[in-house]
């Protein structure tokens, strides 16, 4: 029963963050979920203790025959502990911002957090399926009415993503359909003990393929992410970004490739392909872009692409070394994003050609930044390099030519925001005042930089958390 106070809590949350009006709202929603992100290491100890019931089941549907169930082990915990460690960051990231409507916008932040831990625990396929529905409203009036730029031209990107995302969850819902005519039942259990021919298999590959790869996203599917990311405000970027893209790589691994796996080990190397080109289109891409949100939005794209390799693999340790990128690139695109907000606060502005000479004004902020920047192109000591490294030797002993490929993420990463960092900090002062990092902005890179740090030179914890859940997805593979 555990997890579920989890999700009511932030349900509720919403509401009562709602109905407490525009001036409380950010302040209830920090202390909903910093209460969610302590509930989430209650639920940690309990595991360990050996304590929390893996699957809970409740009659909801007789015809069909759908129950609402729950199944909470290492890997659904982990993204629960990421969902709610960033959650209360990015609440306070708005505090400092004057939001019209700020009650609105703080109860939809918490009812897309709520909708995305469903996501992560649901263990029955229509359950699952509605969760991950339920996520994309909140994110789509959050960045409809409190984005940034031209009215018309916000929506026009926003409508598409909506669109977008919809239409390829509907694949996935038609492939729901099938599996239950097949099993009678859509606990993911059940799904696991299907026998499915291969051409079958291959009919619920793509319904799931369309619907996550949109969602991560892969190319050539891809078309919806940066605009949306730099029309977003930077709560709904940090959102998208950080946790809900997590939903679609998470997806892969939980239900894609256990579900189908002949399908899965048959179009391997094509799938990994298509994850290494997402690393190059989106380092090239970055290259060129003139507005630095745009650019990690960009940088996002190529890491996400090397997570998707390593699922794709099917190795141990390429998934392995991808939940912890996941978990990694999680904190770091949330503190890259808002060093972009913070910037954005004090100039106005997003172009690179307008900074500049910001170090010499503010050495604190400097640092914040030059730290997650590092992280982001995997600097030794960060968990962003756990991930990686595991992610480029995994490829490696499937083909040399995966790692040689997909590593130069590290190398046109490293020189893209390193240059990105240069003309944004460095230089003459700038002849614009930058005030330095405030007490909440400085307890938000501080978070950032702790977990970052800790779980890159200590990464143990994580792996034991996951290793039960890996190996249940290598023997649902390896058996089939």
């Amino acid at each position: 029963m555990e997890v579920i106070y989890l999700l009511i809590l932030l349900l509720v949350g919403a509401g009562l963050t709602y109905f407490s009006g525009d001036k409380a709202a950010s302040r209830v929603a920090l202390l909903i979920s910093t209460v969610a992100f302590g509930y989430s290491l209650y639920l940690v100890s309990l595991h360990y203790g050996g304590q929390l019931p893996e699957n809970i089941h409740f009659d909801w549907i007789s015809k069909p025959s759908i129950g609402f169930d729950l199944r909470l082990d290492g890997l659904g915990l982990l993204m629960l502990v990421l969902t709610t460690t960033l959650l209360p960051l990015i609440v306070a990231s708005g505090i400092e911002t004057k939001f019209a409507n700020a009650k609105s916008l703080y109860a939809l932040v918490l009812l897309m957090a709520f909708a995305m831990c469903g996501t992560f625990v649901a263990s029955n396929g229509l359950l699952y399926y509605i969760f991950w529905e339920v996520a994309l409203i909140p994110i789509y009036f959050i960045a409809l009415i409190w984005g940034s730029g031209d009215a018309e031209e916000r929506k026009k990107q926003v409508v598409k993503f909506f669109i977008y995302t919809f239409a390829g969850s509907l694949f996935m819902l038609v492939g729901f359909v099938y599996l239950y005519g097949k099993a009678g039942s859509l606990l993911l259990t059940d799904l696991y003990n299907l026998e499915l021919s291969y051409n079958e298999q291959l009919l619920v590959f793509g319904g799931f393929f369309l619907a996550y790869a949109i969602k991560i996203p892969l190319i050539p599917f891809h078309t919806w992410q940066a605009n949306v990311y730099q029309k977003a405000p930077a709560m709904g970027t940090m959102l998208l970004s950080g946790i809900m893209l997590k939903m679609g790589l998470y997806s892969v691994i939980r239900w894609q490739i256990p579900i189908s796996p002949d399908a899965s080990k048959e179009l391997m190397p094509y799938l990994v392909w298509i994850g290494i080109a997402g690393v190059i289109y989106g380092s090239i891409v970055a290259l060129r872009q003139r507005d630095v949100k745009k650019l990690l939005a960009y940088s996002s794209l190529a890491h996400v692409g090397l997570i998707a390799a390593g699922f794709y693999g099917l190795t141990t340790d390429g998934i392995t070394s991808g939940i912890i990128q996941m978990f990694g690139h999680g904190l770091v695109v949330v503190g890259v994003f808002f060093a972009v907000e913070v910037i954005e606060r004090r100039y106005h502005t997003r172009a690179i050609s307008e900074l500049g000479g910001i170090r010499a004004q503010a050495v604190k902020f400097a640092s914040a930044f030059l730290i997650v920047t590092l992280a982001s192109v995997a600097l030794p000591g960060t968990v962003n390099f756990v991930g990686e490294f595991g992610l480029l030797f995994s490829l490696s002993t499937q083909n040399v030519w995966f790692a040689v490929v997909g590593g130069l993420t590290i190398v046109l990463g490293a020189y893209y925001m390193l240059k990105m960092y240069q003309q944004v900090m460095l230089g003459e002062a700038n002849k614009k005042p930058f005030a330095d990092l405030t007490v909440t902005e400085s307890l938000i890179f501080g978070a950032l930089a702790a977990v970052i740090f800790f779980f890159g030179i200590y990464p143990q914890p994580i792996n034991d958390l996951i290793a039960p859940a890996v190996n249940e997805i290598i023997a649902q593979i390896s058996t089939n």
